[in-house]
This record gives structure tokens, C-alpha cells and sequence, in this order.
């Protein structure tokens, strides 16, 4: 791991995703698996991790 945010990786922010949703935090897993999407050539590498960490904000279920 590196200090300089801008020498993260792609693969560094789908790690700290996975370790954000293990401690239940999927909008924060969201915005890190974002921005591994964004550093990923591929586009089908990108909707893939698009698609394993949707937003939460939209997929939510309301209950009374």
C-alpha cells in the first residue's frame, strides 16, 4: 500500500471495497468499487465491479 492516493490501484480499491463491506459499510464499498471501475480498461471488468457493489442508495428496501 502506498501513502500517494494517486499510486492506488484498481485491485487496492476493490480490496479496501470487500473490506468495507465486510464491516457493513456498502456506500463506502460503493465509492471505492467506483473508483476501481474507473481505473479499469476493460469495459466489462468495470461493469462487473459496478454490478457486485451497486449503490446502496438505490437498492434499498423501505420497511414500516
Amino acid at each position: 500500500m502506498t501513502h500517494d492516493p494517486a499510486g492506488l490501484t484498481a485491485a487496492d480499491h476493490l480490496d479496501a471495497a470487500r473490506e468495507m463491506t465486510a464491516a457493513n459499510r456498502p456506500y463506502l464499498a460503493h465509492l471505492l468499487a467506483e473508483q476501481a471501475a474507473r481505473l479499469t480498461t476493460d469495459p466489462a471488468t468495470a461493469a462487473g465491479i459496478r454490478a457486485a457493489f451497486p449503490d446502496p442508495t438505490l437498492t434499498r428496501e423501505e420497511t414500516d
